[in-house]
């Protein structure tokens, strides 16, 4: 059967990274569904604030050509009942850990999007040798309260959202860097977030909106990449600065016309720092 390509954009299969090989890995306080693609050195991608690993599709895809790229559902994601026990950062960091050592990988390169960068700087700075190397994408050493970010933790938490409301569509607007027109990009962006519940999104926001690893960087020993686009507008200068000063071995790249959410509309630029950054190639 021919597959159209108005159903591929339609359905978001055009942005998926492809099946895979799926499983579910049985931690301690809840079951991490997961998804590994391609073959080589493994590379673990955590994902973000909303849309589970799925929304990384983009960026694993392109990722998969090089590497055995392994992804996993981070806690509240397909049960936002795992609220009922609160859990912090450090909760979410063992959550890596003992899915890292479920899966046997010793030391791993780990890259962070988003909420997923907080993740991984807070597991680099309490496990400095539980990776290998450090990636980040679209997170600081610190939370900054600019007035977007404080409309947003608000609105999160105070207020029950429909997927498809002017609030919303400009302030993913505002995280893709431009404004976008729209179309099967901006559908699958959207449509993957809003499968992420909403209260999960505003609990991760409370933990983002504490986060501060700045006193902590000097911990992080392994080889660092801080990706920054430069109108991610969720991201501050002053909390860039401090992950390049503060971490020994770290290379800071700005994604010329990128957003915040760069591994998703713009995947090939990120993937071609992250292969650079892994195979050592000098800037």
């Amino acid at each position: 059967m021919k597959v159209s390509t108005e159903w591929l954009e339609a359905s978001g299969a055009a942005f998926s990274a492809g099946a895979g090989e799926a499983g579910y890995a049985h931690l301690k306080h809840y079951t991490a569904a997961y998804c590994e693609w391609g073959e080589g050195p493994p590379l673990v991608l955590v994902p973000g604030l909303a849309g589970g690993f799925e929304l990384l599709g983009p960026l694993a895809r392109l990722l998969a050509q090089h590497y055995r790229v392994i992804s996993y559902q981070l806690r509240g994601e397909d049960d936002a009942f795992a609220l009922r026990r609160r859990f912090g950062l450090e909760d979410l960091v063992e959550d890596l850990a003992e899915f890292l050592a479920w899966y046997g990988l010793e030391a791993p390169p780990v890259m962070g999007v988003s909420f997923g960068g907080v993740v991984a700087l807070e597991y680099a700075a309490r496990r400095p040798t539980g990776l290998s190397s450090l990636i980040v994408q679209g997170a600081g050493a610190r939370f900054e309260r600019s007035l977007l970010q404080q409309v947003a933790g608000a609105v999160l938490s105070r207020y029950p959202l429909p997927s498809d409301n002017p609030f919303v569509n400009q302030f993913f607007n505002l995280l893709f860097g431009s404004r976008q027109r729209p179309g099967s990009l901006f559908r699958f962006v959207t449509r993957q977030c809003w499968q992420t519940d909403q209260a999960v999104m505003a609990h991760r926001f409370r933990l983002a909106e504490r986060f501060d690893v700045t006193a902590r960087l000097g911990r992080i020993r392994v080889p660092a990449l801080v990706l920054a686009g430069e109108r991610d507008l969720l991201v501050s200068a002053k909390g860039l600065s401090a992950l390049a000063e503060g971490i020994a071995d770290c290379r800071e790249v700005s994604l010329r016309g990128c957003g915040h959410l760069a591994f998703a509309t713009r995947p090939e630029c990120v993937a071609e720092e992250v292969q650079r950054f892994l195979s050592g190639e000098k800037e």
